[in-house]
């Protein structure tokens, strides 16, 4: 499934996109209270999802492996869970989805782990 580096730029630009916005919403208020979800977003939304990106553009043979599209919607997951989820730990209100979000992130990383180990990049 060579769209699937595709869907890893989509999801790494989109994020870029929100962390901005989010950056300039913090700077214009003055308040940064929130700054570390707004980090991560940044890290695993962004930096994340373009490496995911450029490996699997890289590597056709890991690309089209079933266990890609798993990571795929593990490192959305991980994203759309881990986010909220400091959010809410910031502003007190629990922290069982920054916790949920961090497993996802794990996992996630993990399993893109394994698929370089399996698939070697063509020299």
């Amino acid at each position: 499934m060579k769209q699937i580096a595709s869907y890893f730029y989509i999801l790494a630009a989109l994020s870029a996109l929100c962390g901005m916005a989010w950056g300039i919403q913090m700077s214009a208020s003055g308040d940064h209270l929130l700054s570390p979800a707004h980090g991560h977003l940044n890290l695993l939304g962004f930096v994340a999802m373009a490496v995911f990106g450029t490996y699997y553009a890289l590597s056709p043979a890991a690309a089209q492996s079933r266990i890609a599209t798993i990571h795929l919607v593990l490192a959305v997951l991980s994203v759309v869970v881990l986010i909220p989820g400091i959010v809410f730990a910031i502003t007190g209100q629990g922290e069982v989805l920054a916790k949920i979000g961090s497993i996802l992130a794990v996992v996630s990383m993990l399993i893109f782990t394994f698929v370089v180990a399996k698939h070697r990049i063509p020299a």
